[in-house]
């Protein structure tokens, strides 16, 4: 008798020890079949526990005859509950994803389908920013336009569909993005300081993470002082600030003249560049707010001056090979691949559709050395700043130069 009233009582506790249930629905009664892993996510998380498959995807597909009535969701579904984050989020540069590759058509429609698919290429990233329904379908004109269907922008990080916060706070959720070419701050943080105070022990969170630093207090906008592209209005420094408009040129951002182009409008929309001093300043008393946490102000002010001062040092070699091909552009002697505007500089956001070796090692220096003596600098990577950016851009210029004398003596 003592053993049954202890057998029930064990049972007992058993059932009330089970986590509760999901909200059931008719959609689990075919996928549990068709597409077990999905509901096995979704059941994982936590919304499972509130919310059922229409919520989010719409109650017009209800049978295998009518799967295209499903609602693919958006930002603003995720809005509708997760408004805080949602609103942090789109007023930062992650929302804006999807606009540096819908701006320049000339180069994203020269893809393979497969590659602007969102898939297979830089879509894989950039189809953040659909936010709805009306800005999916302003994708890529044409054939590509339906690629873009599947983008979505909260799973990038919270991956669907068990959309775990826990998943989303780990520094691996950023990894899949910022890592390679042109944006390695993953290889960076890992080979860093901080990286393998984290890493070695991930239970005293003892290292910084990127969301501890790029997310503080669980802010969603992102953004940090120089943005992408390490350009900044106005600068003080005139050295420097002739260097840069040799860099904004090549941009196409102003024209040869010097004057503002329209693509200055997608830089702006895009938030790519701080276009004030003030908008500058914000970004870095965040992050000086941030880093003091751990450092002392001194220190802090005097990293971040220093990673600066890295910006600069790549700015004088950048500006130097801008200057070789406009020149070569200039006399004629290998074919222009630019805008109009800018003519005679070099059209940097054409990437490497370019014609001639000296465009693709100026491209390269763009897109990969020089990117990567700042953000290692700021990610506090030595080696990747020595090695990987400077270095390669010094050895990239004397190619260069070589080549234009090559070319310059083939001309005569």
């Amino acid at each position: 008798m003592n053993c049954f009233k202890v057998t029930l009582f064990s049972m007992a506790m058993l059932v009330f020890a089970l986590p509760a249930q999901a909200v059931t629905s008719k959609c689990e009664e075919c996928h549990a079949k068709l597409t077990p892993g999905i509901v096995e996510d979704f059941n994982r998380g936590v919304m499972s526990k509130e919310l059922d498959c229409m919520a989010c995807h719409g109650d017009g597909h209800m049978s295998s005859s009518d799967v295209d009535k499903a609602t693919l969701p958006t930002i603003s579904t995720c809005q509708e509950c997760h408004e805080d984050q949602a609103g942090q989020y789109l007023e930062g540069k992650h929302a804006k994803g999807l606009l540096p590759i819908t701006a320049f058509p000339g180069f994203a429609h020269q893809q393979p389908t497969a590659f602007i698919a969102g898939q297979k290429g830089c879509n894989g990233c950039h189809n953040l920013g659909i936010v709805d329904e009306e800005s999916r379908s302003k994708g890529l004109a044409g054939e590509f336009r339906s690629h873009f269907k599947y983008g979505m922008d909260c799973q990038n990080c919270h991956t669907r569909h068990a959309f775990s916060k826990k998943e989303a706070q780990q520094p691996e959720a950023c990894m899949q993005c910022h890592t390679g070419f042109d944006h390695a701050q993953w290889e960076m943080w890992t080979r860093s300081k901080h990286g393998a105070a984290y890493m070695t022990d991930r239970k005293a969170h003892r290292g910084p993470t990127c969301q501890d630093c790029h997310m503080s207090g669980g802010n969603h906008k992102v953004m940090t002082a120089w943005g992408f592209l390490a350009v900044r209005l106005p600068e003080k420094d005139a050295e420097w600030m002739g260097y840069r408009v040799t860099i904004l040129k090549a941009l196409g951002v102003l024209d040869s003249a010097g004057q503002p182009t329209a693509r200055l409008d997608v830089v702006k929309a895009a938030d790519m560049a701080r276009l004030t001093e003030e908008a500058f300043t914000v970004e870095r008393d965040k992050m000086v707010t941030t880093c003091k946490e751990c450092h002392s102000e001194t220190y802090v002010l005097k990293s971040l001056e220093n990673s600066d001062q890295m910006i600069k040092a790549s700015d004088k070699i950048f500006s130097e090979a801008i200057d070789i091909v406009a020149k070569l552009y200039k006399d004629k002697i290998i074919k222009s691949t630019t805008n109009q505007a800018t003519f005679p500089y070099p059209d940097l956001l054409t990437f490497y559709e370019v014609d001639s070796h000296i465009e693709e090692l100026l491209y390269e220096m763009f897109m990969d050395f020089r990117m990567k003596t700042f953000q290692a600098s700021f990610h506090l990577m030595p080696d990747y700043t020595t090695w990987y950016g400077l270095a390669k851009m010094k050895k990239t210029l004397v190619e260069m130069k070589d080549i234009d004398r090559q070319l310059r003596t083939a001309a005569k």
